[in-house]
């Protein structure tokens, strides 16, 4: 099959070749994100191929079927960024790469909690400098502290998992707990009482219209003081001006974050000779005890290489004409996620 592959990087095109040994389509690759001003250049393929930053909304999506796009294939879980009604109205199946990366994420998230808490970058930039002082660097040991954890799917229960091996309290959010987390002895708690009782809480559910800025002022005003927050997932979970708040009173301790709510306007590229126009994002770097990465928590050989089989394993289903495609997201999947968290 014909496929237009949108935000194409070279780790995209390395590992969709190398998968596509297998497969046989015809990938040509595009470097723009999709959108209603690049949508022309998808004219004329049967399947389009996207990523996290590329917006499908109702434009997008009604010239696509327009012009023959008969399938769309996210190559991501997240599938927030595509107008699903829209899509279903035009026949148009959407399929995603449901789970590639649960263990990279989760280490993370571990990553950035590490980080943050004994100042590995200050660290490393004085030592390069030649300072040695300990002044400013003091942390403190996981070991006792309570992590709390928003949403136990794969990759909240692997993170319950790493953390049990520091010898953490670890305690949840979910409507519906994991049986392997309880196992573990994760307490499930309502969402109040994570808030009031966690060292440290880390997200791990998906962005839907009923979760959107989770973490707001209420919330932040429910937890201790000097919490620190991680966000892996997605960056709408966060209601970024109030956790700014958050960092100015010093209720917010640390914030760890690999996502941002308007990163699709840079992140996954180079602006490193450019002025980044987004005066809150700017106003988060002035702060010492924040810790941002790009959007990298999935990035790993094996989830590339997870993310690229599954990518075309599910355009090769659709292509076989196959009635019920395994990653097809439906609109009552999408209900059952927004039922999750909220």
């Amino acid at each position: 099959m014909k496929v237009a592959v949108f935000n194409a990087k070279s780790y995209d095109k390395k590992f969709l070749d190398e998968a596509n040994k297998e497969f046989g389509h015809h990938l040509v690759y595009l470097e723009p994100h999709l959108n209603k001003e690049t949508m022309k250049l998808a004219y004329d393929f049967p399947c389009v191929c996207v990523f996290v930053n590329d917006q499908l909304n109702k434009t997008t999506m009604t010239a696509l079927s327009k012009h023959g796009t008969k399938l769309i294939a996210l190559r991501c879980a997240g599938f927030n960024n595509v107008d699903l009604n829209v899509a279903a109205e035009l026949n148009i199946p959407v399929v995603r790469v449901p789970v590639y990366s649960p263990h990279g994420v989760a280490e993370h998230a571990v990553a950035l909690i590490l980080s943050l808490n004994r100042k590995i970058c200050r660290a490393s930039y004085r030592v390069r400098e030649g300072n040695f002082s300990l002044e400013g660097l003091l942390g403190f040991e996981l070991h006792g502290q309570t992590v709390g954890i928003i949403g136990t799917g794969k990759i909240g229960c692997v993170l319950a998992q790493i953390m049990k091996g520091f010898k953490t309290k670890v305690i949840a959010y979910d409507p519906y707990p994991n049986d392997h987390c309880k196992e573990m002895g994760v307490e499930y708690v309502s969402l109040a009482e994570l808030f009031e009782r966690s060292d440290i809480i880390s997200l791990h559910v998906p962005l839907t219209p009923e979760n959107y800025h989770l973490i707001n002022d209420e919330s932040i005003k429910q937890m201790k003081k000097g919490v620190m927050l991680i966000n892996t997932s997605r960056g709408g979970l966060i209601d970024t001006r109030a956790v700014i708040k958050g960092l100015k009173s010093r209720k917010i301790g640390f914030l760890g974050l690999d996502v941002y709510e308007e990163e699709e306007t840079f992140f996954f590229e180079d602006y490193s000779d450019q002025l980044i126009n987004d005066d809150v994002f700017a106003r988060l770097l002035t702060f010492s005890n924040v810790l941002i990465t790009g959007h990298q928590a999935f990035f790993t050989h094996e989830a590339l290489r997870k993310i690229a089989e599954t990518t075309l394993r599910n355009i090769t289903a659709f292509e076989e004409g196959r009635i019920i495609l395994e990653n097809c997201v439906s609109l009552d999947i999408v209900r059952k996620v927004e039922s999750k968290v909220g």
